[in-house]
């Protein structure tokens, strides 16, 4: 039966849930443009993202794709030019400076690439993760062993970080960014200093913390093989997300991986660059909607001269 004018305009009425309005991260149509001695540069391009609360989620792109810009706007590190970004409800467009040192401090944790950047050298390992404890005011005794042996470091609790190797640093880093149980873990490039095999153990210990204590991890990288590592890879590219990378488990224990393109709050859809170079797709291009999907073909025109 077909609704009558009265339950259409009922329907209507209704109020519509906000875009990710349960989400734990949220960019809508996110904007950052720096301006340097003159010349404005468009980092991003009205970027849209959801995460939900404890995924596990690695964004990757090329360089000067955008990527770094969004890990510092979600860090608090750097502020919006225009749009809306929401992490754990906290609007960071709209933090005063005491907001944002709270929110640097209480909801959100850091890991650079750099070693050098997340440990202090003449503390040790312990030491370091009690630090932030310290000036956060939330001091607990046992908490610094208590996150050293989750992450598989208890035995370097003792040791600074000169004594430790690349790997052992970027676990205790993990430590240190865990110390005041935050909602948030944004990681920089963690294992681009680190062979493979001591990836593999930094990124078990990002698994563990994501599991064990149901903290939200977002891992920004270059490196591919590093989006095998989580569960919901997103590509960024010109400032915007481009595509997700879905990885589940399929009947027999295998994991498959399925790769979307992802279309945008305004209908825009960035198509990957090896499928327009293939059907040589420039400029235009020639869309039909079907029953169940849409069809774009290259425009095959007969004078280019305009």
């Amino acid at each position: 039966m077909n609704p009558t004018l009265s339950e259409l305009e009922a329907q209507a009425s209704q109020e519509k849930a906000a875009f990710g309005e349960n989400a734990h991260i949220v960019c809508d149509n996110l904007v950052r443009i720096y301006k340097t001695e003159g010349v404005e540069v468009v980092a991003l391009q009205g970027l849209d993202l959801l995460i939900q609360k404890g995924e596990l989620v690695a964004i990757v792109g090329a360089s000067g794709s955008g990527k770094s810009t969004l890990l510092n706007v979600l860090s608090g590190l750097d502020v919006p030019t225009a749009g809306l970004a929401r992490v754990a409800g906290t609007d960071l467009l709209a933090m005063s400076a005491k907001d944002r040192l709270r929110y640097r401090r209480e909801v959100v944790g850091f890991i650079w690439q750099q070693t050098a950047r997340n440990l202090l050298p003449y503390l040790t390992a312990r030491e370091n993760i009690e630090l932030p404890m310290k000036l956060a005011g939330k001091a607990r005794r046992g908490r610094a062993m208590e996150l050293l042996t989750l992450l598989g470091v208890d035995y370097c609790a003792d040791r600074r970080p000169s004594e430790m190797s690349g790997g052992e640093q970027q676990r205790t880093a993990i430590g240190v960014a865990l110390a005041n149980s935050p909602q948030l873990i944004l990681a920089d490039e963690p294992t681009g200093e680190l062979d493979s095999e001591t990836s593999g153990d930094v990124f078990d210990a990002l698994r563990t913390a994501n599991r064990e204590l149901g903290v939200t991890v977002v891992i920004v990288t270059h490196d591919p093989l590093v989006s095998e590592q989580v569960d919901r890879t997103i590509g960024i590219r010109d400032g915007r997300t481009s595509s997700e990378t879905l990885r589940r488990e399929g009947a027999e224990g295998q994991i498959i991986a399925e790769e979307y393109a992802v279309l945008d709050r305004v209908g825009r859809l960035q198509l990957p660059r090896d499928f327009m170079n293939a059907l040589e797709m420039e400029r235009r291009v020639r869309l039909e909607l079907e029953a169940d999907h849409i069809g774009v073909w290259p425009a095959r025109e007969e004078n280019n001269g305009e």
